[in-house]
């Protein structure tokens, strides 16, 4: 192989995976891409906290929903457990991204 890593198919993709994809298509340094690719996330997560939504047209929108509390189990005893009401992040694609994930060439980015 003379270093393609674009045919070769892989289970998931990494934080570091999509640093190397960034530095490698701006032409930029592995530490700059990460700057880039950590400040993203963490502006994410900065906005999901502070309770906004954000939305990115053709890729789709990142919010929280609220889960109510309710009675559980421990799954070692058995015995009941009190979950409290919390958050969870939620990701719904845009139309745009599952039509370019079920395209048939699956390389149209």
């Amino acid at each position: 192989m003379t270093g393609q890593t674009h045919n070769v198919k892989r289970e998931s993709m990494t934080k570091a995976d999509l640093i190397e994809e960034v530095a490698k298509v701006i032409d930029m340094t592995r530490k700059d891409a990460e700057v880039i690719v950590e400040s993203i996330f963490e502006g994410i997560v900065r906005s999901l906290r502070d309770g906004d939504k954000i939305e990115i047209r053709g890729f789709g929108s990142f919010r929280t929903r609220q889960r109510q509390s309710r009675i559980g189990r421990n799954p070692k005893t058995g015995a009941r457990v009190d979950v409290p009401p919390k958050r969870i992040p939620y990701f719904k694609p845009s139309k745009d991204l599952k039509d370019l994930v079920n395209a048939a060439g699956g390389d149209q980015l």
